[in-house]
């Protein structure tokens, strides 16, 4: 059933018009606008119950930029719905959950406003059918996160840790926008018209996939694609945002980086799975040793750091990038073991990591501390959050009869398949999922460790927390039983959809189960438990001896904290050197820049000189030539600065007189106009200048004298490879054909360009923006001329 206009509308821009209206809210009804906040993420949750219950799939667009080809784009498929089930309905009660831990919280307006536009933000994303909208959308998850994460904004720390979070995922977004760009220029190729449309690139997949093949453009836009997703998911080396995100109040954690914001990076492997992977491809191709190589790394490194972690909140958030990689591993291996993986775990991985960060938030509400070594016996003052606690603990475990291990049962069973079909060095990716799988057991068990055992001393101050932040959690908590109790109901009515999203070709069903025989990959899981168990004995030594590690360029933020003090002192050293207050300077640096990118950009396009095949020139051009080039010289040798500007004025004229040789009136008349112009201008000015500024050091004027050349070389190559080509011959007997006699004109000549004269219309409408780079090059000098004059009365020129 195709989808309906108004309901996803209503889905993605209700959060939007709330967040606007916030700040009066809040006037209103103070910190009850929670709730408020929480009604709209529950009507925009009942509008996407409403799509998938109509089972609705297809496209929802309006123009946007019709010249370009650009619409806004909905698309309503299997993983738009789980994305956007997860974004509205852990939104519900994450601000339910808001309502208690928020309470006496500074700058709680901006706090509800920001947490709506994120989640509107995340359902554009889910949602977009175009990659423009879905660009927009992605910037402005990271914006909004951006606030979210900084919400302390008086504390250093939330400082930098917003910072940190805008760089890394913003420059992800630039390159994902280059590789957007790549596609779209490749569905021209591909489809005889370019297109914004992600559902026609789906479509034609093999045509666009074959194409990027044939022009060696299918890693470099594998790669700018995948660093989008890497960089928004945490994938290694950009994970070391996301424990630093911490900073922000544990709410903002448990939505942004357990069931939102952090699956943003997931989807877009996803839905760019079946453009990118064959039905058939090599079970070793591009895309999986990109994918599933940085996811199971991902999962590893991220599952050790969790072990050494000693925070509550930076376990869950190393766990977070740890699982992330499970996803991205999986949607990178070539079979359906992989997809079914993903598209399961997306799921399983929201339901019981927001709970456990709400359980997080209760902890730290309550007992006032995050420190994993303070913290023992928690049972005891908060017997139901323990309960919720250990649920979605052996969730995370991957333990049976838990959703956590159907899926992740899965991907040892997608990789082995593939180690087995492949051999040799494959057989390195179930081992190392294995490996990654033993940390999670471990960390997960910390964590359910923490509410048992003797309590330590200074935590029977601990209290019960209020109940709107209690039941947020127990409805995740009883999510993660139902979807372990029974899986198969879930699969069959949601997770099944996603993984038909996934997949290139037709998708069958798939059912999971617990394991009645003894298989390769119930074997995994066995070791995975078992050594997990075994070494937990040592959790603490482990935890030390991975912390020692740690030190020096064996840490991500070394590298990261070394790259911006680089960039910062760099900074530093050069802007007195650039911003010199001197005109001089701006203008080497201009056009000693813009040189260098036009040079280059001729080499690195193969651009060609047009070749000489002579020029006839008569006698009377020869001689005003000369007289130019003379005067040119003469410009440099001039003793004084009117001597200086009158013999550059004969230059100017003898351009006039070339251009009257040469048949060329209209062009003399404008440089006879402009050099009197110039002229009159330079006296006037000259009057104000001192005769005399000094002798020129001999360093200065060689770079002077270099910079001339490569100025007038860029300007002679452009004007060659510019006039090179001969207009379109279709182009002038169009016009000419239509021009006729002025009673006589067409709809293209009157009506379309407003006049009756055919070379009016032509200079005036065809060549526009010929008309609007002359206005502006008129406009800069006024702005000059009166900018000279402002600072001239205010004594800022003498």
């Amino acid at each position: 059933m195709q989808p309906t206009s108004e309901a996803v509308l209503g889905v993605v821009f209700l959060p939007f018009l709330a967040a606007a209206l916030t700040p009066l809210i809040y006037r209103i009804l103070g910190e009850r606008t929670a709730y408020v906040a929480a009604g709209v993420a529950l009507a925009c949750l009942g509008l996407v119950t409403s799509l998938w219950l109509d089972g609705a799939h297809g496209v929802v667009a309006y123009e946007w930029i019709p010249s370009l080809g650009v619409s806004l784009s909905f698309y309503v498929d299997g993983l738009a719905l789980l994305i956007s089930f997860l974004a509205s309905g852990v939104g519900v009660l994450i601000l339910t959950y808001s309502r208690g831990y928020m309470h006496g919280e500074p700058a709680q307006p901006k706090y509800y406003a920001a947490l709506l536009a994120f989640m509107g933000s995340m359902l554009g994303v889910a949602l977009a059918g175009d990659l423009i909208a879905l660009f927009v959308f992605w910037e402005l998850t990271s914006l909004s996160s951006f606030v979210l994460i900084g919400h302390y904004s008086d504390e250093v720390a939330s400082q930098y840790a917003a910072r940190k979070s805008m760089l890394i995922t913003v420059s992800g977004g630039l390159f994902m926008l280059v590789g957007f760009l790549l596609l779209v220029w490749m569905s021209g190729q591909a489809l005889g018209e370019p297109t914004y449309s992600l559902t026609a690139m789906l479509a034609e997949s093999e045509a666009i996939r074959a194409g990027l093949r044939e022009t060696g453009l299918l890693v470099p836009v594998l790669l700018l694609v995948g660093l989008g997703a890497a960089t928004k998911s945490a994938q290694v080396p950009f994970h070391v945002w996301l424990p630093n995100a911490m900073e922000a109040p544990t709410p903002v954690s448990a939505f942004l980086h357990s069931a939102t914001m952090v699956k943003a990076g997931v989807y877009l492997v996803g839905r760019f799975r079946p453009l990118f992977l064959a039905e058939n491809a090599p079970v070793f191709g591009e895309w999986t040793l990109l994918f599933a190589v940085l996811g199971l790394v991902t999962m590893t490194v991220a599952a050790v750091l969790a072990v050494g972690a000693t925070d509550i909140k930076e376990l869950l958030a190393y766990s977070t990038a740890s699982h992330l990689g499970l996803i991205v591993a999986a949607f990178g291996l070539a079979n359906e073991y992989g997809a079914e993986a993903g598209a399961f775990h997306i799921l399983n991985h929201a339901s019981f990591k927001a709970a456990l960060f709400l359980v997080a938030g209760i902890v730290a509400h309550e007992a006032g501390t995050r420190k994993i070594d303070a913290l023992s016996g928690l049972r005891n003052h908060l017997p139901i959050t323990a309960v919720i606690a250990t649920v979605a603990s052996l969730s995370m475990a991957g333990v049976p009869p838990f959703n956590g291990f159907y899926s992740k049962e899965l991907l040892f069973e997608a990789t082995y398949e593939v180690a087995a079909h492949s051999g040799g060095l494959a057989w390195l990716l179930p081992i190392v999922a294995v490996l990654g799988s033993v940390f999670t057991f471990l960390y997960s068990i910390k964590f359910a460790s923490l509410f048992f055992g003797d309590e330590p001393e200074g935590l029977d101050h601990v209290h019960r927390p209020p109940l709107v932040m209690l039941v947020p959690p127990a409805i995740l908590g009883a999510l993660v039983l139902a979807i372990s109790a029974v899986p198969n109901l879930f699969i069959g009515a949601l997770v099944g959809d996603v993984y038909a999203s996934v997949l290139p070709g037709d998708a069958h069903s798939f059912a999971v189960h617990l394991p009645t025989s003894l298989t390769p990959y119930v074997l995994m899981s066995a070791i995975t438990i078992l050594v997990g168990a075994g070494l937990f004995p040592f959790y603490d030594r482990l935890h030390a001896a991975i912390n020692a590690a740690l030190r020096g360029p064996a840490r991500a933020n070394w590298w990261y904290d070394g790259a911006v003090e680089g960039a910062t002192e760099l900074g530093d050293w050069a802007t007195p050197r650039v911003q010199t207050g001197h005109l001089r300077t701006y203008a080497t640096w201009a056009m000693g820049a813009t040189s260098v990118l036009a040079l280059g950009g001729y080499l690195a396009a193969g651009v060609a000189l047009p070749t000489f095949s002579g020029v006839g020139l008569s006698l009377a051009i020869v001689l005003v030539l000369l007289v130019a080039v003379i005067s040119g010289f003469a410009v440099s040798r001039a003793p004084s600065h009117v001597a200086g500007v009158l013999t550059l004025s004969i230059l100017g004229f003898m351009a006039a007189i070339f251009y009257i040789l040469a048949s060329a009136p209209d062009l003399a008349l404008t440089q006879l106009v402009v050099e009197t112009l110039v002229l009159v201008i330079f006296l006037l000015v000259l009057d104000q200048l001192p005769a005399f500024y000094g002798e020129i050091d001999r360093l200065r004027a060689s770079r002077d004298a270099l910079l001339s050349l490569v100025v007038g070389a860029t300007v002679f190559v452009t004007v060659l490879v510019s006039t090179a080509a001969n207009p379109d011959q279709a182009l002038r007997e169009f016009l000419s054909v239509r021009a006729g006699l002025p009673a006589e004109h067409g709809p293209v000549i009157l009506d379309w360009g407003g006049g009756g004269n055919v070379v009016n219309v032509i200079l005036v409408d065809f060549r526009a923006f010929d008309t609007l780079g002359e206005i502006s090059v008129v406009a800069m000098a006024a702005l000059a001329i009166l900018t000279m004059v402002r600072m001239r009365t205010r004594g800022e020129m003498q």
